[in-house]
């Protein structure tokens, strides 16, 4: 893998090139509003935190252990320092799931000493939050084991993710004048690394569009062929577009 960093007129620039078959190109993260986007494909339902993934014992369990551990950085409320409910909570975790939630808390609290409780501290204090926020109780503990696949969505159904969330599309990849689409588009899906998948070759695609906005690097030799960006979303569900961070070949036809 080879790696060139320039000094573009918006930043530093990181180009990769890690194989014939693929192409990273890192640019910063800038913000503008534009164009609809619009999508027909929506993921499967399965089970949620409005079906009651934690106990109230549980939670309320927590309280000791958030006091001592979690309240110096924390609060419980939609307001203070560093909100752990309200708009803050379904801003960072819409369309993650439970056990993504547990597995940051785990790794990551208290602060500058991830992974100092006990199992079931984390287990407990994911039940907190999970009843900070609104979310029903249930008659079965949360664990890792009773939680797979449980998605975080808002009561109303998963709609947009949020401006700014972090976020890959695949589709084809078309150009019009200077300005970058793609066409076929799936809708964004939520993730924490900007590499593709390697399902991103064969997901299905959609039928939407996804405007690429600051693509600084050429992308003329991969027009019509199937890509996977990933990017910061511009206004709710990608409104105004993708702000491109990595763009990576996928497939050599597109659809």
């Amino acid at each position: 893998m080879v790696q060139e960093i320039l000094q573009g007129p918006h930043g530093v620039i990181v180009r990769t090139m890690a194989d014939s078959n693929r192409l990273g190109i890192t640019v910063p993260v800038l913000l503008l509003a534009g164009s609809v986007v619009v999508f027909s494909q929506t993921p499967p339902m399965g089970r949620t935190v409005w079906d009651g993934v934690y106990t109230d014992a549980q939670a309320t369990r927590a309280t000791g252990v958030f006091g001592a551990s979690c309240a110096g950085c924390h609060t419980l409320t939609s307001d203070g320092n560093r909100p752990l409910s309200g708009d803050r909570f379904w801003q960072n975790h819409t369309q993650k799931s439970v056990a993504d939630l547990l597995n940051y808390i785990s790794k990551n609290m208290p602060n500058g000493n991830g992974g100092s409780l006990s199992q079931e501290s984390y287990n407990d204090l994911t039940a907190l939050i999970l009843r900070s926020n609104g979310l029903p109780a249930g008659a079965t503990e949360l664990s890792p084991q009773t939680i797979a696949g449980v998605q975080i969505i808002p009561k109303d159904g998963p709609g947009e993710l949020p401006a700014n969330t972090l976020v890959r599309v695949v589709g084809c990849l078309t150009k019009s004048g200077s300005e970058w689409t793609l066409t076929n588009a799936t809708k964004p899906v939520r993730t924490d690394k900007t590499q593709s998948d390697p399902a991103d070759a064969s997901v299905a695609l959609g039928s939407g569009t996804m405007p690429l906005k600051f693509v600084l690097t050429k992308l003329d030799a991969f027009v019509g062929q199937r890509m996977s960006v990933a990017g910061m979303l511009i206004g709710a569900g990608g409104s105004g577009g993708l702000n491109v961070a990595v763009v990576n070949r996928v497939a050599e036809t597109c659809p």
